[in-house]
């Protein structure tokens, strides 16, 4: 079966062609500013990428474009839609609703848009890309992939806030956590590679990219996980705060004159590495190598985002009473070996020993630990992509 896998944004739509029995990508794209002027970056297995400009009002018209590019007589991989047997949507929240992927009907479209108010940047866009390919594809079974269903295996211990209990009764104010369909799939890897049953193995899973996460997963289930009710708390993000004394918000209100939009904009848009470096990159690269040219501030930003994922994998072996593998995945954790370095630098009390020449890897599966560790270590590139297209073949 082909799955078309669908990521959309406010403004973006990213794309996969999969073909679920080879798990080959048969093509891949973006559309960009999708309600300004729009372009389509579009790429087929073995061939070129091309980026052409198309207006693209909405939504519609972006799939519209996915569709036509999928099918052109010299550059696409299927002769018709028919060729394309489901849609595979990630959706970011879901709530306490959703504790697994489903096949999209009215009735959780409805329950997608009630959570919209838990991810109002988010699930308003994933629900016009299911409408926008509900549209031109009718007939053809779609399944939502929810960020946060992974995380909805937590104990209420690690999910409830020290916050009056009315908030969780009344709003559902609680930890969801993200990054679910990562965390799934590289922990799922992690046991793999350990050769251990995937419900006898504990893990670490580094999630490290422009946002960043870490969850503890124990015999196959999250039990805990560094963001919460948003994907604002936990770590030191590319430009988000992540962890921070709430009080912190009334003081720079009352000196900077900021309301509640305007702390919103400075914690998600002006804070993270990008604001502890003084404005210089939210790009790990930038940021190392200022570092090792000398800049101060640039090296003490790289060393409390190491730090702070240190601090959380800790408290996570301390959840989970023990560690057997420590994975990092995504922008950061599979390409920054210098952080790897650092953050593994703290866990030598876990017995933890690096291979230097192993983790001066980038994008590559590897393990990065020593024979003699008493922890495993693995460089684990994420799938989010082949994660929500299994999910959809398993469901239709």
């Amino acid at each position: 079966m082909n799955v078309l896998v669908i990521n959309c944004g406010s403004s973006s739509l990213k794309f996969q062609l999969i073909n679920s029995d080879s798990e080959q990508v048969l093509a891949k794209g973006l559309c960009e500013r999708i309600g300004i002027d729009g372009s389509l970056t579009y790429q087929p297995a073995g061939g070129e990428k091309v980026k052409s400009d198309k207006a693209m009002p909405t939504h519609t018209e972006a799939i519209q474009f996915v569709i036509d590019a999928l099918t052109d007589d010299k550059t696409g991989v299927v002769k018709d839609l028919k060729e394309i047997g489901a849609v595979g949507h990630r959706v970011v929240h879901g709530g306490e609703k959703f504790a697994k992927s489903v096949v999209i009907t009215d009735e959780v479209m409805k329950a997608i848009e009630e959570c919209n108010d838990l991810a109002p940047l988010h699930n308003p866009a994933n629900l016009i890309g299911i409408n926008a390919c509900q549209k031109l594809m009718p007939g053809t079974p779609m399944v939502a992939v929810f960020d946060t269903a992974f995380h909805q295996t937590m104990p209420a211990k690690a999910y409830m806030y020290g916050l009056p209990y009315e908030y969780y009764d009344k709003y559902k104010v609680r930890r969801y956590g993200f990054h679910g369909t990562s965390h799934s799939f590289v922990s799922k890897r992690a046991a793999e590679l350990v050769g251990k049953p995937y419900d006898a193995v504990k893990t670490i899973v580094c999630h490290l990219g422009n946002g960043a996460s870490i969850c503890a997963v124990e015999n196959g289930e999250s039990v805990d996980t560094s963001m919460g009710l948003t994907p604002l708390e936990g770590l030191v993000m590319g430009t988000r705060s992540g962890d921070i004394d709430p009080a912190i918000l009334e003081f720079i209100a009352k000196k900077e004159d900021l309301d509640i939009a305007g702390l919103m904009t400075m914690l998600n848009k002006k804070s993270g590495v990008f604001g502890l470096s003084n404005n210089l990159s939210s790009d790990f690269r930038d940021l190392t190598s200022a570092a090792e040219s000398g800049n101060e501030i640039a090296a003490t930003t790289v060393d409390v985002f190491c730090y702070r994922v240190a601090k959380y994998v800790g408290s996570y072996v301390a959840a989970m009473n023990g560690v057997d593998v420590i994975a990092f995945t995504a922008g950061i954790g599979e390409n920054a070996s210098l952080v790897r370095e650092k953050v593994m630098e703290y866990l030598g009390y876990l017995g933890v020993a690096i291979d230097k020449e192993a983790n001066d890897s980038h994008g590559e599966e590897v393990k990065i630990s020593t024979p003699d560790s008493k922890v495993d270590v693995f460089v684990i590139p994420t799938n989010e992509e082949l994660a929500i297209a299994r999910e959809t073949v398993a469901l239709v």
